[in-house]
């Protein structure tokens, strides 16, 4: 009896009459930025390093994917020539359309660079007529038709009408094979048409040689993105007429993979899978991908950005947990670049020495107070003497020639040591059994970021292990070491190079030196004839043994990782015991996992809960301005697992009526009308369609709650 009021009224709530404009990067720094006075500087910092990351990311992204591209280029030339020979394996090959099964991974959103570069590649060195299609567009066949011709031929391709071109599950094969001839017979006269051409050419000049067919009848190639998202039946058809066409057509085929290969096996049968001539193509790995990225973009002292470990921790879960995409990380890296120039004024620091010096006149007095005030600066300060530190509380013009001349240029001087000897010490511990650091150079990173690395136990029994060594792993380790000191121009990591040269040369010095400073006690028993001596030496060889006298190597040994470990105490302590490490890094990791990690039930209870944050209302109080599905959330948030309907319906009338401007003294205050109940009826049919609410069976008058827990 309740639902024909529902169609007594409709209700619209009107949007603002000015409409949001887009905000750019720049007017994301100008409005609401805090330390507005430097706020451009900023903006073309932040914009210089974004565009950094993303040269630097593009180019890491042709080195990784170099090789694959390479072999896919080497195999579409290969099967382009192999239709000029006359030889029979040829001929038995020609029959069949050559198929790239590219594994390229899960991390789907890294497909389309890379499906972009191949695209590029092959237009510009093997044939100009490549057509790349995604499931989404192809649902059936007539569309996979329509897609492919398109983008071949460069023209629209019309189809039939809606009744005559819907494939219904009755039609049979051969009908299917009838409609599409008509359109791969028109692709086969416009390639005939472009190849006749091209053979022809000028007059005049002579006819090109039989080495330069295959740029005469270049392959059509044509990429499918994402194969498993494809339906079976539409590749099926179309590989089965594509294959009869194979004598006319150099097709050629390349299936974007990114589960297994034995996928293709459950989507084609034998007798469509036949028909392909399949090669295996592997790309590398997301993992490795994403450790090269890190090590060439994260781990560098070019970068002046840096990011903490609790914000490192978010970035990682969500490339190990959610997607696996390296494309996504970088976002999630350049959103937290933008995020740290917009709220920390003193970013203006953050960049190289020279660029430092002369931003010292960004050193406002704002800002001076704002380094004042930073958690680091305060230790640094309570380490001086009391006269200095007078002198940097009250003194502006010291504290800004001490800001870029000592503690910025400290700061980068520890990043440009942290990083090699980090490498370094990742270099011996991933040799060692089980990775008692991690098999990652993040995972060692993570760690020295969080605290004193030295002070881990899984760093002391890695150092337990390096002196159990042999001579010759321990030098090929050690060699690794200098290899990556060597091309480093810091005064100390030069120092460091040298002294570790000094200890190879050592270790290589013990071959000669070690057999002659060493006696066999066999040699030694031999000589005494004496039982009191025999007695005498016997005793020594036992006080020996408990003593574990060192051999030459062990003792070199030992003070080679006691040099080590002195150098990952100096160098590798955490940035937050760095002065003014707040500079660099960004430490915000909950604004991170906010934007990043998407949470739509968080979401929609904040709205619901805080319409005033949307609408631009007062805060607090539910006024007039908010929409009725919110007076019906909180109040549904006050009842339990099972809500009467005529109460709520008479608490949303009583909140209405206050929200309309009547007292209590009123004569329709709380009483409900038809328009109020069509109202109420809506805002509880949105509330179940959200699934915060649903009907039950227990009771009629009665709707069951299903979430609890506020935001």
């Amino acid at each position: 009896h309740l639902s024909p009021l529902i169609f007594q009224g409709c209700f619209v709530f009107k949007p603002s009459a000015k409409k949001k404009k887009t905000l750019s990067l720049e007017d994301y720094f100008s409005d609401g930025c805090e330390g507005a006075e430097n706020s451009e500087v900023r903006f073309k910092l932040c914009q210089d390093l974004w565009d950094k990351i993303k040269t630097e990311t593009e180019i890491l992204q042709d080195e990784l994917n170099r090789n694959i591209l390479d072999s896919l280029l080497d195999f579409t030339k290969k099967c382009s020539s192999a239709r000029q020979h006359s030889d029979w394996a040829s001929q038995m090959r020609a029959s069949e359309i050559p198929t790239a099964a590219l594994v390229l991974g899960v991390n789907v959103p890294d497909h389309d660079m890379t499906f972009q570069s191949l695209f590029e590649l092959l237009q510009q060195s093997v044939t100009p007529h490549v057509a790349s299609v995604q499931a989404k567009e192809c649902g059936a066949l007539k569309h996979l038709m329509k897609r492919v011709l398109e983008r071949l031929m460069g023209a629209v391709v019309s189809v039939d009408d809606e009744e005559q071109a819907e494939e219904t599950a009755e039609q049979t094969i051969a009908q299917l094979h009838k409609s599409a001839h008509c359109s791969l017979s028109t692709l086969c006269d416009w390639y005939s048409t472009r190849t006749r051409k091209s053979s022809t050419g000028t007059p005049g000049k002579k006819r090109s040689s039989p080495a330069k067919d295959d740029q005469q009848e270049p392959p059509i190639v044509v990429i499918f993105k994402d194969f498993e998202a494809f339906n079976a039946s539409v590749l099926q058809d179309f590989i089965l007429i594509c294959s009869r066409y194979v004598d006319r057509l150099p097709l050629l085929f390349i299936f974007g993979i990114a589960t297994s290969p034995s996928t293709i096996q459950h989507m084609l049968p034998h007798s469509v899978s036949s028909l392909l001539c399949i090669e295996l193509f592997q790309s590398l790995s997301c993992t490795q991908h994403l450790a090269t990225v890190i090590d060439k973009l994260i781990l560098t002292p070019w970068l002046p950005f840096k990011l903490n470990s609790k914000v490192m921790l978010v970035l990682l879960s969500i490339f190990l947990y959610h997607d696996f995409s390296v494309r996504n990380f970088i976002k999630g890296v350049q959103l937290a670049l933008i995020e740290h120039f917009h709220t920390q004024p003193l970013s203006v620091l953050c960049c190289n020495k020279e660029e430092s010096l002369l931003n010292v006149m960004q050193l406002n007095h704002h800002n001076l107070e704002r380094i004042r005030q930073l958690a680091s600066f305060k230790g640094y300060l309570e380490k001086q003497e009391p006269k200095e530190q007078a002198k940097l509380l009250q003194d502006n013009t010291h504290l800004k020639v001490l800001t870029p001349e000592r503690l910025i240029k400290d700061l980068h001087k520890y990043h440009k040591n942290y990083y090699p000897i980090l490498r370094c010490l990742h270099t011996l511990t991933s040799a060692l059994p089980r990775y008692p650091l991690g098999k990652q150079i993040r995972e060692l990173h993570l760690i020295c970021l969080e605290k004193d690395v030295w002070e881990n136990e899984d760093y002391q029994s890695a150092m337990k292990l390096l002196k159990m060594l042999a001579k010759d792993e321990l030098v090929t380790l050690l060699q690794r070491c200098a290899d990556i000191l060597q091309p480093i121009k810091s005064k100390k990591m030069k120092k460091a190079h040298v002294q570790l040269e000094e200890l190879l040369t050592k270790f290589k010095q013990l071959d000669s030196n070690e057999g002659e400073s060493i006696i066999s006690p066999v040699k030694t028993l031999q000589k005494k004839t004496d039982l009191f001596q025999l007695q005498k030496t016997l005793l020594e060889m036992n006080e020996s043994r408990r003593a574990k006298k060192l051999s030459p190597f062990e003792v070199l040994r030992n003070e080679t990782l006691e040099w080590i470990d002195s150098l990952v105490r100096n160098h590798l302590s955490p940035p937050e015991s760095q002065t003014l490490n707040e500079v660099c890094y960004y430490s915000s990791s909950a604004t991170v996992r906010r934007h990043l990690n998407a949470t739509p039930r968080m979401s929609i209870q904040a709205a619901l809960s805080s319409p005033y944050y949307y609408l631009q209302t007062e805060d607090g109080s539910v006024s007039n301005a908010a929409p009725d599905i919110c007076i019906a959330y909180k109040l549904h948030l006050e009842c339990g697992r099972l809500i009467n309907l005529f109460d709520w319906l008479e608490a949303y009338a009583t909140v209405v009526s206050a929200a309309e401007g009547n007292g209590p003294e009123s004569e329709n205050f709380g009483k409900v009308d038809e328009v109020k109940h069509a109202r109420f009826i809506q805002a509880v049919s949105e509330l179940e369609f959200l699934g915060f609410i649903k009907s039950t069976k227990q009771k009629t008058d009665h709707v069951a709650r299903l979430t609890w827990g506020g935001c």
